[in-house]
C-alpha cells in the first residue's frame, strides 16, 4: 500500500489544522487508509506513559464506551495504555485515526492492524515526509498537536504533572476545544 499524499491546498486536507495550527500546519500530510474517516466528529485519546493503576482501569472502560457507541477515536496511540486502548477499539467497528510520530517510509503494518486497515475503519496519518523513521520527543510533540488539532472532544486519561500531555491539554484549552480528564470524572 501506498499512502496517499494530501497537501494543504487539497479540499480532503482537514480545515481545521489551517485554523488551529496556523502557519505550523504541516504543508502535507500521508495518509493510509479511509480518508472518510476526517469527515466524522472524533475524540482524541491522550494518555501520560507514566499512569496510575485506577486510571489504567478507567481507561479499558472509556475505551469500550468509545467502541461500544461507534465514536471515531484519533490518538497517537503511543502510550502504554493509548496501546491497551487501541486494542480494545480494534475489536469494534468504528473508524480510528492513528497519527504517527513518524514517516510512513518503510513502514511494517502489524498484523493486528491490517483487518481495520483493509475494511477501511483505520487512517493511518503522518506529517512527516521522509523523516524521523523513528518517533523522536519533538515528532511526538507535533504528532500530538496534529491529535489534538484534529478532535472534536478531547478524553485525557492521564496527564502527568510538567508532562506533554499536560502541555498538549493547555493547548487544548486554548481551541476551546472539550475536554474529559478521566481521573477527575473518576473521583466525582
Amino acid at each position: 500500500m501506498n499512502p496517499t499524499v494530501l497537501r494543504s491546498t487539497d479540499a480532503s486536507y482537514p480545515v481545521r489544522l489551517r485554523e488551529r495550527l496556523g502557519e505550523h500546519a504541516p504543508s502535507t500530510l500521508s495518509a493510509l487508509g479511509n480518508l472518510g474517516s476526517l469527515s466524522q466528529p472524533r475524540t482524541a485519546l491522550f494518555c501520560s506513559v507514566r499512569c496510575p493503576g485506577d486510571a489504567i482501569l478507567g481507561a479499558y472502560d472509556a475505551a469500550r464506551k468509545l467502541r461500544d457507541e461507534g465514536v471515531t477515536v484519533v490518538s497517537g496511540f503511543h502510550s502504554p495504555v493509548e496501546k491497551e486502548c487501541l486494542r480494545i477499539l480494534l475489536r469494534g467497528k468504528q473508524p480510528i485515526i492513528m497519527c504517527l510520530a513518524r514517516s510512513m517510509m518503510k513502514i511494517r503494518i502489524p498484523t493486528e492492524w491490517r483487518p481495520a486497515l483493509d475494511s477501511g475503519r483505520l487512517l493511518l496519518l503522518s506529517p512527516f515526509k521522509k523523516f524521523p523513521r523513528r518517533p523522536t520527543i519533538e515528532s511526538a510533540r507535533q504528532r500530538n498537536e496534529l491529535v489534538a488539532a484534529l478532535s472534536d472532544e478531547v478524553l485525557i486519561i492521564h496527564s502527568t504533572p510538567g508532562g506533554s500531555i499536560e502541555r498538549i491539554s493547555e493547548l487544548i484549552d486554548c481551541w476551546g476545544v472539550p475536554k474529559t480528564n478521566l481521573r477527575s470524572s473518576c473521583a466525582k
